[in-house]
């Protein structure tokens, strides 16, 4: 286990925008950085990232935290492996303590597979460069090819040995799971085989390693040599899906790029491997490849965080055309601007860039592309002269205008389209609104059918309503509560604020002012003088009634402020927002996210007057929620019972919760009604 100090200490080490600048394509806004969230389908700014606080939020989504829990939303890691990898950013050395068995037996099997594909790529590494068959024909092959020694090494290429079970038996002998070489597609059984070591997926093959968005290896891909090539028809062998590589979220060579894609505001998209790395020698680094299958939206998320600019390179054969056009649409959709370019003879982006330099390559894109109603136009009527043709064509072409959410960019291509194919405006808009509204009703049902399934599979906690848990027995001013879960379903695909009870705004003075002195120089019956923080003062508060929060993780929050309370320096929003636990940092985070868009300049300063105004408002308001949620139960259980002596007990028991409400409304100052 990570001792505490380190713990500390890579939190103090790690900075908050340089964190997610690794993900995410940030801009000055203010004091503040935002960029598009990684979280959720973002098509406007909406993630804030403040150095101040050392935090970030969605105000769309949700999400956000300090470092270590943003990498492990990012990363799907645990709290251990989220810190090993901030770690192993800074250079920061860990000091654990040792591990017992129960354990080490419960380390993340992602974090295995992780493990053995670094492994395995140093091992292939090591047998291009220092293997006498890696160099003569593993190196020799990427040489012949014009590979340079330090691209090679940029992107981590290797060799596999022919034989079948050598890299296996290395990985065994050293000490690595036969189960994980096999789940993470370095190696497979034969069933019926008489071999007890696993076989070689890429032996024979020339090695590139998938490096994710983070730098870790998520998978391989391995290519049969030159002389093998002749009658095989699958040149390239990738790794399997597995827990940690699904081919349509990554993109080959994005780790690479991405630094080079956000300054650039530009991304260059290819098809292949080489064609990747031949145009990181020629000087252009920022591209990446899909790698032969079509652009799935997962893959689109991650470039547009980085850029809203892509341009799309592709052979000009048959095969190049058709990947250009069916990625057109998705694009679009997702907010992109799109342009497209066909190389010239042939010739794929491997060879362009082998005969040209960087200037060259730019100067030429520049000159040839065509965004993509010109590249539609051209490849769909092109010679075309049958009217059934060119106007299933042209249906093409505007259905790819329907998808683009901007009506104004919308509009600007309608006009486009007029010009170029001589129809009217009136004309295409009629269609484009046609195959907008056939959208949206396939939209609708696919709403349907989601929310359908939220209802059969999902139940939703009710949040931020009080529990008597300590006592069922009502006191003078409280009755037993309602039940606190009732099953609620979100709008499917989008993203709703709830409002803010009560609970959640008291929760938030504590985080914010927990630490403030609220009341100075009170004197108890004893004679005893003391001073009340705010945490301290809503505590003893909801003691006297004996309240609770429905929100266990509130109640937790609560008692900690109260036990730090008098400590030297403490402070309640540094100590809940960078809190150990990744979900109560999270939540602490979101319930102050208000302030992330606000200098300390900007933020009104509340005086002990005020603070202590709201703190008893609040107080107030969080009774009447409790009441109003206790008349409910009442109402509801006179209107279903057949027990004439307990119906009289309701009645008797609603005419007196009735009463506390007023009462309450009263000293909040306004008519409530339940």
């Amino acid at each position: 286990m990570i001792d505490r100090a380190t713990i500390e200490r890579i939190k103090d080490t790690a900075d908050i925008v340089d964190v997610v600048s690794d993900f995410v394509s940030l801009k000055k806004v203010g004091i503040n950085y935002r960029g598009l969230c990684p979280f959720h389908n973002d098509h406007t700014p909406s993630f804030y990232v403040s150095p101040t606080r050392r935090s970030c939020h969605c105000f769309v989504c949700g999400e956000g935290g300090d470092s270590v829990s943003f990498i492990m939303k990012h990363e799907q890691l645990t709290y251990p492996e989220a810190l090993r990898w901030l770690a192993n950013k800074y250079h920061i050395e860990i000091r654990e303590t040792e591990l017992t068995d129960e354990q080490k037996k419960e380390q993340s099997e992602r974090e295995a597979m992780f493990i053995v594909n670094e492994w395995a790529a140093n091992y292939f590494k090591d047998i291009l460069q220092n293997n006498i068959d890696g160099r003569a024909i593993g190196l020799q092959y990427f040489r012949s090819r014009g590979i340079r020694d330090d691209i090679i090494e940029k992107f981590r290429l290797g060799f596999c040995l022919n034989d079948r079970h050598a890299m296996a038996e290395t990985a065994l002998k050293q000490g690595y799971k036969e189960e994980y070489l096999v789940k993470v597609g370095l190696c497979y059984n034969i069933e019926n085989s008489n071999s007890k070591i696993p076989f070689d997926r890429f032996s024979g093959r020339a090695i590139f390693p998938w490096i994710g968005i983070s730098g870790k290896v998520v998978a391989f891909g391995g290519r049969v040599l030159d002389s093998r090539t002749k009658g095989i028809n699958q040149k390239y062998v990738n790794s399997p899906d597995s827990e940690i590589f699904h081919k349509d979220h990554e993109l080959y060579g994005i780790f690479q790029a991405k630094k080079a894609i956000a300054k650039e505001n530009l991304v260059y998209m290819v098809e292949g491997y080489t064609d990747v790395i031949s145009m990181h020698q020629c000087g252009i680094e920022n591209v990446v490849a899909n790698s032969g299958t079509a652009l799935s939206e997962h893959q689109i998320h991650i470039l547009h965080r980085f850029t809203s600019n892509i341009v799309l390179l592709y052979d000009g054969d048959a095969a190049g055309i058709k990947a250009a056009l069916r990625g057109t649409d998705m694009l679009l959709k997702e907010g992109m601007n799109v342009k497209v370019m066909l190389l010239p003879d042939g010739q794929d982006p491997d060879e362009f860039a082998k005969k040209n330099t960087a200037e060259e390559f730019r100067a030429y894109i520049k000159d040839h592309q065509m965004d993509f109603i010109a590249f539609k136009t051209k490849v769909l009527l092109d010679g075309v002269t049958d009217p059934h043709e060119r106007s299933e064509a042209i249906s093409s072409i505007i259905k790819s205008v329907s998808v683009i959410g901007d009506p104004i960019v919308r509009d600007a291509y309608i006009q486009d389209c007029s010009a170029r194919l001589g129809f009217s405006e009136q004309t295409l808009t009629a269609k484009m609104n046609e195959e907008i509204r056939a959208y949206r009703e396939e939209e609708r049902k696919n709403e349907l059918r989601e929310l359908q399934r939220a209802k059969e599979y999902q139940e939703y906690p009710k949040h931020g309503l009080l529990d008597n848990a300590k006592n069922p027995t009502p006191s003078t001013s409280t009755s037993t509560p309602a039940s606190t879960t009732t099953q609620t379903i979100p709008a499917p695909q989008q993203y709703i604020r709830k409002r803010e009870t009560s609970a959640d705004l008291l929760m938030k003075m504590i985080i914010q002012h927990g630490d403030e002195i609220l009341y100075e120089n009170i004197t108890d019956d004893d004679g005893n003088i003391f001073s009340l923080t705010v945490a301290q003062f809503i505590h003893y508060n909801l003691e006297g009634d004996n309240l609770r929060f429905a929100n266990p993780m509130y109640n937790d929050i609560l008692q900690e402020a109260v036990e730090h309370t008098g400590e030297e320096n403490f402070s309640c929003e540094h100590y809940f927002t960078s809190h150990h636990d990744y979900e109560i940092s999270s939540l602490a985070i979101k319930l102050t996210s208000d302030a992330l868009t606000l200098s300390k300049s900007l933020e009104v300063k509340l005086s002990i007057e005020q603070l202590r105004d709201k703190i008893e408002h609040l107080l107030y308001e969080f009774r009447r929620e409790y009441i109003t949620d206790k008349l409910t139960q009442i109402r509801n259980e006179i209107k279903t019972t057949t027990d004439p002596e307990r119906q009289m007990e309701l009645i008797v028991e609603l005419q007196e919760t009735e009463k506390i409400l007023t009462a309450i409304a009263k000293k909040i100052g306004g008519s409530l009604k339940a």
